[in-house]
C-alpha cells in the first residue's frame, strides 16, 4: 500500500503542532480521527514514527527522515498546484517575507503600498529575525538576509549590495575627539553587534589589512537598535548604507574615518526553497524589491 499527500500532509501537521490534538485542530478533524491515519501511515511505512508518552512527543530516526522529505514533496506539490492555477489569473495568496528588521523598516515597509496596489490579490505576511532558519517549517516564503551566506540548501538570489559607513551623531563628535586614523577608535565607545562577529568587522584600511574587528563597549542584536543608540549619541557605530542614508542626508549622523573606508558592500540576497519555477507571486515580488534597490 502506497502512502499519499494526505498522509505526509497529516503527519507533518502532528509534527509542526506538537500534538495530534493539535493537528487535529488545524486540519479540521476529529483527534481519533488524526490518530487512526498516522497510525496507518506508520503500518505502511512498517517503521514507528513519533515516540508518544503522555507529555511529549518525539522524532524517530525514520520520522526525521520521513519529514525532511515530507516537507519537500509537499512544498513541490503545492507549487505544481499553483503554477497550473496561476496561469489565467493575477499572482494571489499568502506571501510571508522575512527579514532582519533594520532591512524590514528601511527598505521593504516603505514599499508596501505600492505593491499592494500593484497585487492587491496577495496577502503579505512580514515578520523579522536575524538569521536563516527553516523556512518551510516557519512558512516564510522568502528571506532577506544580509551579508556573507553560509553553505545551504537555500536558493539565493542577489538583490543589491550596500555600503557600510563609520558613523556618529554630532552631538556625540562635538564632545569626543574626531577620530582621524582607526587605532583612534580605541579611545571610543563603540557600537557594535551581539553574537554577530561579522558584524564587528569594520571595513577600515590599518597597518594590519583592509579591515578591522573591534570590541564593542555596547551591544546590540539588532542594527537598528544600534542606528538609534547612535542617532542617541551614545557612540560610533558601523551601519549600512540602506539604513542610514537618510540620517546622513539630513545630517543625524556624521560619517568618521572615511577616508580610510576600504569601500567594502555587504550583499543582499533572497533565499528560498524551490527546485523549479518561483510561484508568480514570490516572483514578482522579488522582480519589484530587486527594481526598488
Amino acid at each position: 500500500m502506497q502512502i499519499n499527500s494526505d498522509d505526509l500532509h497529516t503527519f507533518v501537521a502532528v509534527v509542526d503542532s506538537g500534538s495530534i490534538s493539535g493537528a487535529a485542530a488545524r486540519l479540521g478533524q476529529t483527534t481519533s480521527g488524526v490518530s487512526r491515519a498516522l497510525a496507518r501511515l506508520e503500518q505502511k511505512l512498517q517503521s514507528s514514527l513519533l515516540t508518544r508518552t503522555t507529555r511529549r512527543m518525539e522524532l524517530t530516526e525514520e520520522g526525521h527522515l520521513l519529514l525532511d522529505q515530507a516537507r519537500s514533496i509537499l512544498a513541490a506539490l503545492g507549487l505544481a498546484e499553483e503554477s497550473l492555477l496561476d496561469r489565467d489569473r493575477q499572482p494571489s495568496g499568502r506571501l510571508a517575507i522575512d527579514a532582519a528588521s533594520p532591512f524590514m523598516l528601511h527598505c521593504v515597509v516603505p514599499h508596501v503600498a505600492e505593491f499592494r496596489a500593484m497585487y492587491p490579490a496577495i496577502r503579505l505576511e512580514l515578520t523579522s529575525n536575524d538569521r536563516i532558519a527553516d523556512l518551510i517549517e516557519h512558512r516564510t516564503d522568502i528571506a532577506i538576509r544580509i551579508g556573507a551566506l553560509a553553505d545551504s540548501t537555500l536558493h539565493a538570489r542577489p538583490l543589491s549590495a550596500s555600503a557600510l559607513h563609520v558613523l556618529a551623531s554630532p552631538a556625540y563628535l562635538a564632545s569626543h575627539a574626531v577620530p582621524s586614523t582607526p587605532a583612534d577608535l580605541a579611545q571610543h565607545a563603540l557600537l557594535g553587534f551581539v553574537q554577530y562577529d561579522a558584524g564587528n568587522v569594520w571595513p577600515l584600511r590599518h597597518a594590519g589589512g583592509d579591515s578591522l574587528a573591534v570590541t564593542p563597549a555596547l551591544a546590540a542584536s539588532s542594527g537598528e537598535t544600534l542606528r538609534q543608540l547612535a542617532l542617541a549619541g551614545q557612540g560610533i557605530a558601523c551601519l549600512a548604507d540602506f539604513m542610514t542614508r537618510a540620517d546622513i542626508a539630513a545630517g543625524r549622523l556624521v560619517p568618521v574615518l572615511a577616508d580610510a573606508n576600504s569601500g567594502y558592500r555587504q550583499q543582499i540576497h533572497a533565499v528560498y526553497y524551490r527546485n523549479t519555477r518561483l510561484a508568480r507571486r514570490i516572483g514578482c515580488f522579488l522582480e519589484f524589491l530587486q527594481a526598488k534597490l
